[in-house]
């Protein structure tokens, strides 16, 4: 069975830095981590998206 993906995309200006795999478990709430964008030049917050 292939692996669902899902994307970061920076809150900020939109671009879509990062990828994960998604897990057997179903989250209720879409994930929100702290990091790099190379766009902006800072750390900002990245936000899933399908």
């Amino acid at each position: 069975m292939a692996q669902k993906k899902a994307a970061l995309a920076c809150s900020t200006c939109g671009s879509r830095n990062y990828t994960i795999t998604l897990g057997q478990h179903q989250r209720v709430e879409r994930l929100e981590l702290k990091k790099f964008c190379k766009y902006c030049g800072k750390m900002t917050l990245h936000r899933e998206t399908k």
